[in-house]
């Protein structure tokens, strides 16, 4: 029962604490994700904040100089040399704003990421800039944005996102007539995202708002394949779940499976910091980190194992060890038991050890050992008793034996001393009745009167000899309360 009692207590003791620490071990998983992708967010950030502050201080630079197509050239490299983050720079007027039909773009990029040497390029991709997006979209809408990675331009090896700055000849509110493109390379940013990992097997994502992936490990679902279009998006409800909450823009993570894995993924929109001067329009980036569960719950599921076994061997440890200490601390018990069952037995004369316990069982034996030795005292004495009993039962026994057999001798005693004095009585009797009568002579007066002397001595004879016995017992009575 003790055991069983412990053991209760111990398995809801472990319930317990696993409950709160695979509570605690999600939030503080969720913390360290939230914290990882917040950086994550920030040092991406910085590239991209880095990229427009040396676009934007170029554009001013450069806006004086507009009319002279070789000071754009020089501007290109310039911004390109200037900024480590920054591969390529192209600033493409519409047609002709030199000569009539002449289309113009000024671009410089880095060889490739092996090698950063700056280079003249009279083209970007195999088609028109003024087809490509990066150009087209400031244009129409007028404003400085980002550019999400291009699929539609043949010839561009290197994934890039585009800062594009319409090109305005005088103020603000002018037409813009050209677009000044600031490359920063995807690599760099799946590297930094890289660095964000928190464990061997997690990886990070980034995608638009399309759910077209811009980072990814996978470069085969680069600009190829977007969540939705994921196999496991139409199967794995979580999958669905999660992608859809990432494209509203909320903050959270969501399980699903992929290739009979689970996982865990933690999302959260890409804020851009605030700057003043800085263009702040949505980019519409939401950055993901994925788990596997294991990651997550792998140390704390080999925990529980180890606690189970801890346990397990600790119950069976406290099983063996309340076994033995029982068993010891119950011996003095099952050796009264014996002696007592011996002493009901009759065995007063037991022999019961001394304990060498100081605790209540001890006690117990010394007490239970007391009492047997003054058992055994007050029967022996009961049974001396018994045998003085029995001898004076004998005796008087044998007593009252004697006097009824002295009862029995003075009854025929009486009736025979009673019988001879009837005789006597009788003739006395009838010669007392003859002489009264007065039908008898004086001689016969005179034998009837010797015959009731005659008689009449009979009698008292008989009546000295009963007196005498009489005497005799009661000095035999008085003999016997002397000694008693």
């Amino acid at each position: 029962m003790i055991v069983l009692a412990m053991s209760i207590l111990l398995l809801a003791s472990m319930i317990c604490m696993l409950h709160f620490s695979r509570k605690a071990v999600k939030e503080e998983t969720l913390l360290s994700t939230k914290q990882t992708l917040d950086g994550t967010i920030a040092r991406i950030d910085n590239v991209l904040l880095s990229a427009e502050q040396a676009a934007g201080n170029h554009y001013f630079m450069m806006k004086p100089y507009l009319r002279d197509p070789e000071k754009m050239y020089r501007f290109s490299k310039e911004l390109v040399e200037s900024n480590p983050y920054i591969i390529g720079c192209a600033i493409a007027l519409e047609p002709g704003f030199y000569e009539e039909g002449q289309e113009f773009m000024a671009y410089y990029h880095r060889v490739n990421k092996y090698d950063s040497t700056v280079v003249r390029a009279d083209a970007f991709g195999n088609s028109r800039y003024t087809q490509q997006g990066w150009y087209t979209k400031p244009l129409q809408t007028a404003k400085t944005c980002w550019i999400n990675p291009m699929t539609d331009v043949e010839g561009v090896t290197e994934p890039i996102v585009t800062f594009a700055i319409p090109i305005r000849p005088g103020d603000e509110a002018q037409k813009p007539v050209g677009v000044m493109g600031i490359d920063v390379s995807l690599k760099l940013l799946s590297d930094i995202m890289l660095e964000s990992k928190t464990s061997r097997n997690s990886y990070c994502v980034l995608f638009d708002e399309e759910g077209t992936y811009i980072v990814h490990p996978d470069s085969n679902k680069l600009f190829r394949q977007t969540i939705f279009t994921q196999k496991e998006f139409k199967t794995e409800p979580g999958l669905k779940e999660a992608a859809e909450a990432m494209l509203r823009g909320e903050t959270g993570y969501n399980p699903f499976t992929m290739n009979g894995t689970e996982y865990i993924i933690f999302y959260m929109p890409f804020t851009r910091m605030a700057v003043k001067g800085r263009s702040m329009e949505t980019l519409n980036w939401h950055v993901g980190i994925v788990y596997p569960k294991e990651d997550v719950y792998g140390e704390y599921n080999h925990m529980v194992c180890y606690i189970f076994i801890i346990a397990l061997v600790s119950l069976l440890l406290m099983f063996v060890l309340c076994h033995i200490i029982i068993r010891y601390m119950l011996q003095p018990l099952k050796l009264l038991t014996t002696s007592a069952q011996r002493i009901a037995e009759g065995k007063f004369d037991e022999q019961i050890p001394d304990s060498h316990h100081t605790n209540e069982i001890g006690h117990l034996q010394d007490n239970f050992k007391a009492m047997q030795q003054s058992l055994a005292v007050n029967i022996g004495e009961m049974e001396q008793q018994k045998v003085t009993l029995q001898k004076r039962a004998d005796e008087l026994k044998k007593a009252y034996n004697d006097i009824k057999k002295a009862d029995r001798m003075k009854t025929a005693f009486l009736h025979n001393m009673t019988n001879q004095m009837i005789t006597p009585a009788a003739q006395i009797d009838k010669d007392v009745s003859t002489m009264f009568a007065g039908t008898t002579s004086t001689d016969g007066i005179l034998t009837l009167t010797e015959d009731v002397q005659k008689n009449g001595e009979a009698i008292t004879k008989l009546l000295n000899d009963l007196i005498n016995m009489s005497e005799e017992e009661m000095r035999k009575e008085d003999s016997y309360e002397n000694e008693d």
